[in-house]
């Protein structure tokens, strides 16, 4: 013969409360983060887009020294087209 459980006994669990703060960013991850972002404000241009715009250093430069010749992330697509019209 079987015994039979009662469901009486099985008490529902709580639900645990969990942290929900943001975790922090090292420098590296910030820097990183700040990258990402230029990279989708000028158009998520590809490899050839910043040799036609900065010559054979294009796509080693960061944003910074992209900025620093002339050409911020902003007005990036505006210098890939005037390039590009001149040839």
């Amino acid at each position: 013969m079987k015994k039979i459980k009662s469901r009486t006994a099985n008490k529902p669990r709580k639900a645990k409360a969990t942290k929900t703060s943001a975790p922090q960013q090292s420098s590296a991850g910030k820097a990183r983060a700040e990258g990402i972002r230029l990279f989708k404000l000028a158009g998520r241009p590809k490899r050839e887009d910043f040799l036609a715009v900065f010559g054979e250093r294009g796509p080693v430069m960061t944003w910074e020294q992209r900025a620093a010749a002339g050409v911020p992330a902003a007005k990036f697509q505006a210098a890939l087209k005037a390039k590009q019209s001149g040839r």
